[in-house]
């Protein structure tokens, strides 16, 4: 089977590679993109039934399309966003081959450019986008074994409370989805645990407006880098039950039991750290500090926004946070399942190129990587805080397309500059 040409070379058809085709097509820029499930796959049969954005239809799209039908404030369902996904490529006419899988990618001497191997065939590329995102492969860490009598997930797979083996739950993992995930299940009327780390936990609406409107008006959406020492801290927000601040003291009022940080296994107990204080600190401080960046917002520029001193009246302390638990037998506590909520990694193993650091990850400056032709798109912090959300992501496309049509245009110079295009100026 000959070899397909093409110019720019799109792995991943989910929100990055959408975004990406949308303004490569604006540039005449010849590509494909390789989807090895479909559309959005991700937000269709990852993660758990009920779902929803974490923040509202106005906010969360790309910009030049709005979720129809829906109301602007209202944080849309999982099925909704990977539909509008879907849309959203048909309106861009996203070239998006569905079931095709990139196996390996390697520069091919002499001839420029990349041989791609996929299961549908090989490419020659003149210049390859890996656009799988953020989310590639669930970590759950080695603390228990398989052995261990219980049932272990990544919260990728939970679906919902009844899909669960009978028992309690131990959730790890404090950000959205575990806190999202505990919160579920204690509603549903299981028994639940949940291990906390280190957080960030911004108020969902302060003063009427949404956080998401804060971190605009604020300049925090633009933050080129996480403050050293926090690069690993979670934040746990949420949009369910029509969006609300997660706080951790008001999910152990109504049965959560809250643990500190888990740590090991040994003969059918767990053991957990004792800083759940701590992270609980950590979490109420950079709430406070959201507020108090918002106060001084409006105390500066007079904007007309409620008072809401409601918002810093806190929950009492539950007793797990004054008698912390540092041990927890699985049996004897009944624990059927353990939903670990710890993660991603990302896999760019089939590419064969020296473009990456000692942990595998992709070495480049707002996605153009060190190695000439390859790119990267989707990542987190790819140039700023709100690179992973959907209008994130579309500027960081619009970047990167934007590299590749100058890197084209300084390819077309045949030694009159008259002939450069445009883009390269």
């Amino acid at each position: 089977m000959a070899m397909e040409r093409i110019d720019t070379l799109v792995v991943g058809g989910g929100q990055a590679g959408i975004a990406l085709s949308e303004h490569l097509g604006q540039h005449g820029v010849p590509h494909v993109i390789l989807e090895k499930n479909r559309i959005a796959e991700a937000w269709r049969s990852g993660r758990w039934n009920s779902l929803v954005a974490n923040g509202p239809a106005w906010h969360d799209r790309f910009p030049n399309l709005q979720f129809q039908g829906d109301a602007p404030d209202a944080f849309v369902s999982k099925d909704r966003v990977a539909d509008y996904l879907k849309d959203y490529a048909r309106m861009v006419a996203a070239p998006i081959r569905e079931g095709v899988e990139a196996l390996r990618a390697e520069r091919v001497p002499g001839m420029g450019g990349f041989r791609v191997e996929t299961s549908a065939g090989d490419f020659l590329a003149r210049r390859i986008v890996a656009a799988t995102g953020a989310f590639q492969h669930p970590v759950i860490p080695p603390i228990l074994p398989d052995t261990a009598p219980v049932q272990q997930i990544h919260s990728y797979h939970y679906k919902a409370p009844d899909a669960l083996p009978d028992g309690a739950v131990l959730v790890v993992g404090a950000g959205s989805s575990g806190a999202q995930i505990a919160d579920e299940l204690n509603r549903a009327g299981r028994r639940v645990f949940l291990s906390v780390g280190p957080h960030d936990r911004p108020p969902r609406r302060y003063r009427g407006r949404d956080f998401v409107w804060w971190l605009g008006v604020l300049g925090l959406w633009d933050l080129a880098a996480q403050a050293p020492g926090t690069e690993h801290v979670t934040i746990s927000v949420s949009g369910a039950y029509g969006g609300q601040t997660m706080d951790f003291r008001r999910l152990a009022a109504e049965g959560v039991t809250l643990l500190g940080l888990t740590q090991g296994f040994d003969h059918g107990v767990l053991q957990f750290a004792d800083d759940l204080g701590r992270n609980l600190a950590g979490g109420d401080a950079n709430y406070r500090q959201m507020l108090d960046l918002a106060d001084a917002y409006v105390a500066r520029t007079g904007i007309d926004l409620p008072p809401d001193p409601q918002a810093r009246v806190p929950f009492d302390d539950p007793d797990c946070l004054a008698h912390p638990i540092r041990s927890l037998d699985l049996a004897a506590e009944g624990i059927g399942t353990v939903i670990w909520a710890t993660g991603f990694r990302q896999d760019f193993g089939w590419i064969k190129a020296d473009a990456f650091d000692a942990r595998g990850a992709p070495i480049h400056q707002r996605g153009v990587s060190v190695e000439p032709d390859l790119y990267f798109l989707g990542l987190p912090w790819q140039s700023r805080r709100g690179s992973t959300f959907l209008w994130g992501v579309w500027h960081d496309a619009k970047y990167i397309a934007d590299q590749i049509a100058i890197q084209r245009a300084y390819a077309a110079y045949d030694g009159d500059a008259h002939i450069v295009s445009p883009a390269a100026e």
